[in-house]
């Protein structure tokens, strides 16, 4: 599950980037994606405008049918990996966790350019006060971390990588 605050922007970029990903490494059918928000202001609201402009414009499905939801503790609980897109959705998803023994990670951690850097300096830029350029590094922060995560969670099942 991927992580943002309002469940419009980064997160719900994230699952579609990630679906993706996780489909052309023939894991799609092995690996559910979905994604939340720490906050509930954006609760049933559609994709923002602008993310399913950028995300069009590089091919990827748009989110159509997406509806905001915030994350609660049964959905940390019940992950095996829970992607924060800042330190911020970090803090709040670790105090639902609740030692239920749910991964929660930073998403830019599997960015092997920025992998080693401290938590507080691996958060994915809010494209949500910004214009079109703002929305393009959020995807491209996305898009630099994605395969990374895919590789961790084949490790995970166990899957190599040539099969």
């Amino acid at each position: 599950m991927t992580v943002c605050t309002g469940n419009i922007c980064r997160s719900p970029m994230a699952e579609i980037v990630l679906r993706d990903r996780f489909e052309a490494a023939g894991l799609g059918d092995a690996v559910e994606v979905d994604s939340s928000g720490v906050s509930d202001e954006e609760h049933g609201n559609p994709v923002d405008p602008r993310a399913r402009a950028v995300l069009a414009e590089h091919g990827y499905p748009t989110g159509d049918g997406h509806r905001a939801r915030q994350v609660a503790a049964a959905d940390v609980g019940s992950r095996d990996l829970v992607l924060a897109m800042t330190t911020r959705h970090a803090h709040v998803l670790r105090d639902l966790e609740r030692g239920d023994g749910a991964v929660v990670r930073m998403y830019r951690s599997f960015d092997p350019a920025v992998a080693g850097l401290p938590e507080n300096r691996l958060d994915i830029a809010d494209p949500w006060y910004g214009g079109p350029d703002d929305f393009e590094e959020c995807l491209a922060e996305i898009e630099a971390a994605a395969d990374g995560v895919v590789a961790f969670v084949r490790a995970e099942l166990g899957v190599r990588s040539d099969a």
